[in-house]
């Protein structure tokens, strides 16, 4: 029977011996969520589906919860699977920054990176942080492609995706680069002629600029205020998969518009847009996705870490609202 491991050396401690069979349980449990199969999850890891099952049903007893429903074909992840998986991704990522802190300095990253986001921030942000990557890597090649869509990594040939918002593919690695929000604004003078909404669904009264978001519902807002989760149906006599678009139509009063808090920073502080129920906000993290590990690809690493310096702390952090 093949060994399944962590693929990580451990020191010699009582408290990672005694651990390692847990981890590698929850490696295995990864693999498996993104294949979506214990047979093909064998197959990855050189080992049987009948160990593969031994092993889920083993971390399964460990956790006292269910990860999968099985079928004769596949396995699904169950909500409590899903908890477990997001910590797992953690667990994984710190592990690897670990190891390349160790590796750092020994390689200069080389050849064709292809990068995908959307138009704000692709434009915005990710190329200018690229054009000084490239500076301080001249042997990189870089491909940027801008997308009001979401992508298939895998069939369009991408190596890692820049996102704001949820990664719901299990099949691929989310590494957060930075926590965001989108809120709710408008100018003062859209307010001064219509109003100003006093709950979410005032909304649906309103004139509400809607941007064809990548992981958006179109017309659909959802936002967490004080009672949690709400949802509203907006109307939207003006639209664009473009956000800088939208953008001036609410600065020019044609409407509210749902956008993230560093994209309309600035026109706060000028009083060109103002804040509208300021108790709601929607998560929107910006992340980068890639099928592969950050371990596996040096030029992958290196990318991923500096858009996160420079995106948080650099030159191009994102900037802030004063009611963050």
């Amino acid at each position: 029977m093949a060994d399944v491991s962590l693929g990580k050396t451990w020191p010699n401690d009582s408290r990672f011996v005694n651990d390692s069979p847990l981890l590698a349980d929850l490696r295995v449990f990864r693999t498996a969520v993104r294949l979506g199969s214990f047979a093909a999850t064998a197959n990855e890891l050189g080992t049987s589906a009948a160990y593969v099952s031994k092993r889920i049903a083993i971390l399964e007893e460990h956790l006292k919860v269910k990860l999968f429903h099985r079928t004769s074909r596949r396995v699904a992840i169950t909500d409590e699977g899903e908890v477990v998986y997001g910590w797992v991704q953690r667990i994984d990522d710190d592990l690897d920054q670990m190891l390349e802190a160790i590796k750092a300095g020994k390689s200069t990253p080389e050849g064709l990176i292809r990068i995908s986001a959307s138009f704000g921030l692709g434009r915005n942000y990710i190329a200018p942080i690229l054009s000084e990557l490239r500076r301080q890597y001249p042997k990189l090649e870089i491909r940027l492609d801008l997308f009001d869509r979401a992508v298939d990594l895998i069939a369009e040939d991408i190596d890692i995706d820049i996102r704001v918002g949820d990664v719901p593919e299990p099949n691929l690695i989310a590494h957060r680069i930075i926590e965001s929000r989108r809120i709710l604004c408008a100018s003062p003078a859209y307010l001064e002629r219509h109003g100003e909404p006093r709950t979410l669904a005032d909304l649906a009264q309103h004139a509400c600029l809607v941007i064809h978001e990548r992981d958006q519902s179109f017309g659909v807002w959802r936002l967490y205020g004080p009672s949690g989760l709400e949802t509203v149906k907006v109307r939207s006599p003006m639209s664009s998969n473009h956000g800088d678009i939208v953008r001036t139509w609410a600065i020019d009063g044609h409407g509210i518009m749902l956008r993230a808090a560093w994209d309309v920073a600035d026109t706060f502080l000028s009083r060109q847009l103002v804040r509208v129920l300021p108790a709601y906000s929607q998560p929107a993290e910006v992340w980068a996705v890639s099928p592969v590990k950050l371990s596996t690809s040096g030029k992958i690493r290196v990318w991923v870490r500096f858009l996160q310096e420079q995106l948080q702390q650099g030159s191009f952090a994102l900037p802030r609202t004063d009611t963050d």
